[in-house]
């Protein structure tokens, strides 16, 4: 049954293959072209050749029309010049007196054309004279003669002397080009469908023969067999651009399956990932917990200490407990209100408030509100602008990251005891780093600074009161911002860096 279907399928095929399409359209297209020329020179060429004698005829009534207001149309010295007026357009011209009397003509029996004349003036006979154009000099007449079954078109009026003027041309020779244009175009016709015929079916067979490699691939393609290749010809055109994505969509196809297969072993993996992610919401768990069990262990330690009386004998003492406690509890504050300010970045749920305003206002009140600091630790620190820096920004969050990164040099800075804070203008934004002296930070712990919790120094971090959220909240406004922030590793330091879109100063 499938045999008997697939040999239907190659018959349907053959009959309505593009080789014989393009033989079909080019021959049509051929006898297109033959029967226009057919239509063409039956009904135009004919109409604009007797228009084209209507202007001629015109054009030499006003030349001679013009020469005999000055005398010159009578005198032998003119021959020369209305021979060749005649015989250039092929003109037969009879002038007269109105008794008759021939004055010039431009061949030697002019019986005939005088009867013309008087034909033309007096005659009524419809069927034979068909008035074509009409002014107040001349009349110009398609004249049938049905004696000799000839036709001409003929000019007659008055010279501005008064006297007749005759002027024919034969439309015969018209019909004789046109008839023998006729015989011309159908061997013409009949060679060119021929001829069309011939290169249709070799053009047919070049232009599908590629057409036919394609549809064997597709076929192997649906076989889920993607190892044959269509190969371009020399002169590449659109059959083998179409090759070209075939080959594109094959490979893609393979690449596909293997994806969909891989996906497979995904989602296996996908489910160690939740476990994973359970795994490391429970250390976040355990870091919080951490991070809050000393300062709570320090606070019901001294707190129980002033409940038990044992700094009721000295002020001084009492005062150290209640300090201690004051600042665990203010450590406290600070990693809850750090984590609730991270999570609100990272959730969206603190919509940032872009302003325009000079950062390098912003920086200066952030050295200054730590000069202390900065003194008591004997750090030297330089602020590196060009005057005024207007940016996009929040001006909040942006004061929180310059703080976050201020603070971690001060607490980090060695050997020189340096910091230098630069504004570096770019094409469209401004980059602020923050440079400390002192240890450059381990490779292997770059990856990991904006992670909560995470501190490459947990003594020393603990020593100042960091809670490792700092750089994540500076990580969470950049990501908000849509701008990038980082760290580079110096011989003799470290900088953190983070950029602010630039804003014109006259808007």
């Amino acid at each position: 049954m499938s045999q008997v279907r697939e040999v239907k399928e190659n018959k349907t095929t053959k009959k309505y293959s593009i080789s014989r399409q393009i033989s079909r359209y080019m021959v049509f297209i051929a006898f297109a072209a033959i029967l226009v020329s057919f239509i063409f020179n039956a009904v135009f060429i004919t109409g604009f050749s007797v228009i084209r004698r209507e202007n001629v005829l015109a054009k030499a009534y006003n030349v001679l029309s013009a020469t005999s207001k000055t005398g010159e149309l009578y005198e032998d010295d003119y021959n020369n010049e209305f021979e060749t007026l005649c015989s250039n357009e092929n003109l037969q011209v009879l002038i007269c007196d109105a008794s008759g009397n021939v004055l010039r003509s431009s061949q030697g029996s002019n019986s005939m054309m005088i009867r013309q004349l008087y034909n033309s003036m007096l005659s009524r006979d419809e069927d034979n004279r068909v008035l074509v154009k009409s002014s107040s000099d001349y009349s110009i007449l398609k004249l049938k003669d049905p004696q000799f079954e000839s036709e001409f078109l003929v000019l007659w009026g008055t010279l501005p002397d008064s006297n007749l003027i005759l002027i024919r041309s034969g439309l015969g020779s018209i019909k004789q080009s046109m008839h023998f244009t006729a015989r011309v175009l159908l061997a013409a016709g009949v060679i060119a469908v021929l001829l069309a015929w011939v290169v249709s079916i070799f053009l047919s067979q070049r232009v599908t023969e590629p057409v036919v490699r394609l549809t064997k691939i597709s076929k192997q393609m649906t076989e889920l067999d993607f190892n044959a290749k269509y190969v371009p010809g020399r002169k590449p055109n659109e059959i083998d651009d179409l090759g070209i994505h075939m080959n594109e969509l094959s490979e893609t196809l393979e690449k596909t399956i293997q994806e969909l297969v891989q996906a497979n072993n995904d989602l296996q993996r996908d489910l160690d990932l939740r476990e994973e992610n359970e795994k490391m919401r429970r250390e976040f768990s355990s870091s919080v917990s951490h991070e809050l069990k000393t300062p709570l262990a320090l606070i019901m330690g001294y707190a129980e200490g002033l409940s038990d009386a044992v700094a009721d004998d000295n002020a001084e003492d009492r005062k150290y407990y209640c300090d201690v406690i004051v600042d665990e509890a203010e450590k406290m504050n600070r990693i809850v209100k750090e984590l609730l300010d991270l999570s609100h970045l990272e959730y969206g749920e603190k919509i940032l408030s872009l302003e325009r305003f000079d950062v390098t206002e912003i920086i200066e009140g952030v050295i200054k509100s730590n000069s202390i600091l900065t003194d008591k630790n004997g750090i030297t620190v330089s602020f590196i602008h060009n005057g005024s820096a207007y940016v996009w920004s929040d001006p909040f969050f942006t004061e929180q990251v310059i703080t976050n990164y201020f603070s971690n040099a001060i607490h980090y800075c060695e050997y020189e005891k340096k910091i230098e804070v630069k504004i570096t203008e770019r094409e469209t934004d401004y980059r602020i780093s923050v440079f400390n002296s002192g240890n450059p930070i381990p490779e292997e712990s770059i990856p990991h600074l904006w992670e909560k919790f995470y501190k490459v120094d947990k003594a020393r971090t603990r020593e100042y009161g960091g809670s490792g959220i700092g750089l994540s909240i500076v990580k969470a406004i950049m990501d908000d911002l849509h701008k990038e922030c980082g760290v580079i590793n110096h011989t003799n330091g470290v900088e953190f860096y983070f950029d602010l879109d630039k804003s014109n100063k006259n808007i």
